[in-house]
């Protein structure tokens, strides 16, 4: 067994509360600019005494409603202005925010709604409006249907609504209702989106909130802070999301929100964020699409030569050579400078969380000087409880212990978690709150290993590892992050539990068809999503023979896929096959595409005999 421990540096105040961050701005810091919002096309600046009015005029408004000291009251929207300005009035009454995916299912809203007793909703979209409404005869403790922004052109919106219901309440009722909230209150009930079973509710109290966002903010002193900035598209509903929000407010770092990222690189050039969160298949998309785009333009070679270039420079570090320092000169210049613009040319740095990014990917974007720095955790533990950072950066790790958190290797491999950021136990669940925690060490799932020096290195899940018919022993994830830095590779998965090797099913990424499909000569279809006329095209099978070929060399030769199978449609979070942060439901696809894997086994299929 082998355990790493960090002591805490900072301790959080029995009255303190998340909300506390938003008045003390507005006091100190009343012209600092908390948020830019988008209006019109147009990025229009919310100062901190702005904000602190307008969450009290919408916490006026939940008063008046009746939502009570401990209600649970849920957000159904995309990432938006609005989230964050009724989770912060939330606070500061003293109810619980639970925040609802807006990819959500019919059956796991109506779940999460019933399960959490919440007793309002603010949610976005119409369909998700009507869809409420209808389920409320199955919901006797939900009051109140707010609609963010009603797409008939009203300006009743929830904001709206709440600040005029509340303007009877006077203000006093807002400080005297924050005075009452303690450390050790619930703030936000986080359903687990869950790869599989019915989502569980994760109970997060201001104290694990605040452990998180104050440990994690001082270990990025130069991103997180007043002179900062950062745009937020990720979903809210998301642990890591929401804790960078209550991050940003806490140090002042001005936060801008966008919904998607459809129209991410427009976006972030036009707002021009100092630092940006994501998750690693974000990346994944960012370094496949420049590289599509150099091939289109005849500039493979140069770039395909600068991502060597920069992936060399980073594993050389701290003291690259003479002659690797003057070609990453050169290739700043020619390449790196112009992939940083287009993210603004003000970004520095990127935060990664949600699943591993990979090695590759890691050095390549360090070496173009846009370190991405790995975190890892769970909803359980309220975002990262280990992290790289600028100071103590390890590439194909997920870093160290924040202060105050501990790490243990289990016998069996297992990370085990402990510290005032794993949550109180599942919302009325007690036999899965013992299931998952021993004497205060939260049982993570993942698999994983320990350096001396405190670096943790996630090598996969318990329930995921894959154990062929001669007994191999193989962990799915290096393989999959080596094949979808490919710019043909959407997503693949790695199969072969009980069966006589490896072997993986691929799906194409639809962003990158079109352009293969010109080059090589191949008719355009309407809809590029759907692939399957190339599923058997030769030249498409020997590009991903080698791309898989590469990615073999990452492991044994046992633990490598053997065949592959490239499938018609891509997997997507729509068709279930995916998670909100992308991560692969493997049940489903199993389910799904049986047929597709039986193949594997019993005829020939994209190659690799």
């Amino acid at each position: 067994m082998r355990e790493y421990i960090v002591p805490a540096i900072s301790s959080v105040g029995a009255e303190e509360s998340l909300s506390d961050a938003v008045y003390d701005n507005a006091e100190r810091f009343p012209n600092s600019v908390s948020f830019r919002r988008k209006v019109d096309g147009c990025w229009v600046e919310v100062t901190a005494q702005q904000f602190a009015e307008q969450v009290t005029a919408v916490a006026r408004g939940l008063i008046a409603g009746g939502v009570a000291l401990g209600d649970r009251v849920a957000i159904l929207s995309r990432t938006r202005f609005e989230w964050t300005l009724i989770d912060y009035a939330i606070s500061a009454v003293g109810a619980t925010t639970v925040p609802i995916y807006q990819t959500s299912s019919a059956t796991q809203i109506a779940w999460i709604l019933s399960d959490s007793g919440a007793v309002a909703i603010a949610l976005e979209s119409d369909e998700h409006y009507v869809l409420v409404n209808q389920l409320r005869a199955q919901l006797p403790e939900l009051r109140h249907v707010w609609q963010i922004e009603p797409s008939d052109g009203t300006t009743n919106t929830a904001v709206d609504h709440l600040v005029a219901a509340g303007a009877a309440i006077p203000e006093s009722e807002v400080a005297k209702r924050r005075a009452e909230v303690r450390v050790d209150d619930l703030a936000t009930l986080i359903y687990t989106s869950g790869t599989t079973g019915r989502p569980k509710g994760c109970e997060l109290t201001h104290r694990c909130l605040l452990t998180e966002l104050r440990t994690a903010t001082q270990v990025f002193p130069n991103l997180m802070s007043e002179e900062g900035s950062l745009l937020l598209f990720l979903p809210l509903a998301h642990v890591l999301a929401k804790i960078i929000q209550c991050g940003g407010v806490y140090t002042r770092t001005t936060i801008g929100h966008v919904p998607h990222t459809s129209n991410l690189l427009a976006d972030l050039a036009a707002f021009r964020p100092t630092f940006i969160l994501s998750v690693p298949r974000v990346f994944e998309k960012m370094y496949a699409s420049a590289a599509q785009r150099a091939h289109n333009g005849g500039k493979g070679r140069l770039f395909d030569t600068a991502a060597e270039i920069a992936e060399q420079w980073s594993r050389a570090q701290p003291s690259p050579g003479f002659f690797l320092r003057a070609k990453h000169a050169v290739f700043d210049a020619l390449v790196y400078a112009k992939l940083r613009a287009a993210l603004g040319a003000r970004c520095t740095a990127a935060v990664s969380g949600g699943a591993p990014l990979g090695e590759r990917l890691g050095h390549f974007f360090r070496g173009i000087g846009l370190p991405v720095y790995e975190g890892y955790g769970l909803t359980e533990t309220s975002g990262a409880a280990t992290v790289n950072t600028p100071d103590a950066q390890r590439i194909g790790t997920v870093g160290r212990p924040l202060a105050g958190a501990s790490v243990r290797i289990a016998d069996d491999g297992e990370v085990l978690l402990r510290g005032d950021v794993v949550f109180r136990g599942y919302w009325r669940d007690p036999d899965a709150t013992r299931e998952a925690t021993t004497d205060g060490w939260f049982h993570t799932g993942d698999i994983g290993q320990l350096d001396d020096a405190g670096y943790l290195r996630i090598t996969g899940r318990k329930k995921e590892l894959i154990v062929t018919a001669g007994g191999k022993n193989v962990a799915p994830a290096p393989l999959e992050d080596r094949l979808r830095a490919h710019p043909l590779i959407s997503q693949c998965m790695v199969v072969g539990d009980g069966r006589p090797f490896v072997a993986a099913l691929i799906t194409l990424d639809p962003d990158t068809l079109p352009a293969w499909r010109a080059q090589h000569g191949r008719s355009p279809t309407a809809n590029p999503a759907n692939a399957a006329d190339l599923v058997n095209d030769p030249e498409l099978l020997a590009e991903l023979d080698r791309a898989v070929r590469e990615a073999n060399t990452a492991v044994s030769q046992a633990e490598g896929i053997k065949k592959f199978r490239v499938l018609p449609v891509d997997f997507t979070e729509a068709g279930g096959e995916l998670t909100p942060t992308l991560k692969l439901k493997r049940n489903v696809v199993v389910k799904a595409y049986a047929d597709d894997i039986a193949a594997l086994y019993h005829k020939p299929a994209g190659g690799l005999e």
